[in-house]
């Protein structure tokens, strides 16, 4: 399998370099040349699959011949034996027809774990054989740092340097970053938001000259096509256990990057019979106010109770904006180019595709506490912020009775008790017992100014 730029003017590449680059040479970002599709009666016959064997028959053509199939099928089997759940990504109900699917049974206790799990043990793979050492560089709105430093802690030929918004992580949140003793990992809190930290790792991408010869940076946010391809499987999966494909399942899906919801879109491209797909966002609402307004623009920032979602630039949006530009990649680039001064303007025939395809809605502050509270009081059963907004969304959304939804709880509720607290229920949510003492442990990490050039010296003294 190809790979090639959303923004058309980067060489394609085939599975382990698109792993090592990250955003494509061109600024833009690696998508498939073809996309796989399953049939029907292929789908079906998946019922009875572990999950590590369902991941394999996904995502086998993605990774094509880089990989060998025992060796591929070896690193998925020990990808998913880090969960602690039999299901690796159960459903529980909450109603008829609305169900949870908790995707934070992994080692950080956040859905990130499916895809920087694997990309830790990918890269493993992939840089031993090549005898090659590269420095990971990401930025974090606050669950992809901890799930990236986990993956990738024990890698033996990286560096990895995550950027984090000073002081608008939770405190769980950062302390599963910061008290994480190795000397391959760096946390730094950059003064501003998480708009702030990912434009720095961006542009860091597109000049690397700060770095000693012969580094060079790797990806680990969802620009990365490694992990939207393994967030797929858990779409596949939870369908499968809902009787699919026989019947047509909803996805209701907190985002802000774009990433996962991006990755429920290509389970429908190939071939599994999703029915709407429902944007979830919080007062941060740059997605749900580009599909009821037509215009994708930058807004302002507000920090929230749902943290991981605070975001105003939707990186992977460009990938589905690709798809809606009939794949011209000249065309999304001149778009791109003026996004930040113009941001994009859609016309009624593609906000009449991209209807479509989702529908979406935005729930604040306010009604997140009282969709964790009314939730826990009726079902015994306790949200976490984004997951919360999920099931607002779905609800907002939802078309009759008898729609099938599965919204995403994409955290434990233990990595955000000030959102627990003011939702005014009662009871706690305690972390699991591998992390009972994080409040107990050392912190490290290191405070910069939103500066790229001042983050590219301290990263270049640490990899000297």
């Amino acid at each position: 399998m190809k790979y090639i730029s959303t923004r058309g003017q980067a060489p394609e590449l085939g599975f382990e370099d698109v792993l090592l680059t990250g955003l494509a040479s061109d600024g833009g970002l690696y998508v498939p040349k073809d996309l796989p599709t399953f049939s029907q009666e292929e789908i079906a016959s998946w019922k009875s699959l572990s999950y590590d064997e369902l991941a394999f028959n996904i995502l086998k053509p993605f990774v094509s011949e880089a990989i060998p199939d025992k060796a591929f099928k070896a690193i998925l089997k020990d990808t998913y034996a880090a969960f602690s759940h039999a299901d690796v990504a159960p459903l529980v109900p909450l109603d008829k027809n609305e169900w949870i699917l908790e995707l934070f049974h992994g080692p950080t206790l956040a859905f990130k774990d499916f895809a920087l799990q694997l990309l830790g043990r990918l890269l493993d793979y992939v840089l031993e054989r090549r005898q090659q050492r590269v420095v990971i560089m990401g930025a974090t709105s606050g669950d992809t740092g901890s799930a990236a430093i986990e993956g990738c802690k024990r890698c033996a030929n990286v560096d990895i340097f995550i950027l984090h918004p000073h002081n608008r992580v939770s405190d769980v949140q950062r302390r599963q970053m910061t008290t994480v003793s190795s000397d391959s990992v760096y946390n730094i809190a950059i003064e501003g938001n998480f708009d702030d930290c990912q434009n720095i790792v961006k542009a860091s991408f597109g000049d690397q000259s700060f770095l000693p010869e012969g580094s060079s940076l790797v990806a680990v946010n969802s620009i990365n096509w490694a992990r939207i391809m393994a967030q797929i499987v858990y779409y596949v999966y939870a369908a499968l256990k809902l009787d699919a494909p026989q019947q047509h399942v909803s996805f209701s899906v907190p985002t802000g990057n774009f990433g996962d919801i991006f990755a429920g879109y290509l389970a429908k491209k190939m071939g599994l019979p999703v029915g709407d797909l429902i944007i979830a966002t919080n007062r941060n609402d740059v997605l749900h106010d580009a599909l009821q307004n037509g215009k994708y623009i930058q807004k302002e920032l507000h920090k929230t109770l749902s943290p991981s979602m605070d975001i105003s630039i939707s990186s992977n949006f460009e990938r589905l904006l690709l798809d809606l530009y009939q794949r011209d990649g000249a065309l999304l680039k001149a778009k791109m180019d003026h996004f930040k001064a113009e941001g994009i303007t859609f016309s009624t025939e593609e906000i009449t595709k991209l209807h479509s395809e989702f529908s979406s809605a935005s729930v604040d502050d306010n009604e997140t506490c009282e969709l964790i509270s009314s939730v826990f009081n009726d079902k015994q059963y306790l949200l976490d912020p984004h997951s919360a907004t999920g099931v607002g969304a779905a609800r907002k959304c939802r078309k009759d009775a008898e729609q099938v939804i599965v919204c995403l709880a994409t955290a434990h509720p233990a990595k955000f008790p000030e959102a627990v607290e003011k939702a005014k229920v009662a009871t706690t949510a305690e972390l699991p017992d591998h992390m009972a003492d994080l409040f107990e442990r050392k912190e490290e990490y290191t405070v910069l100014a939103n500066d790229r050039d001042a983050v590219n010296k301290f990263m270049a003294e640490q990899v000297s």
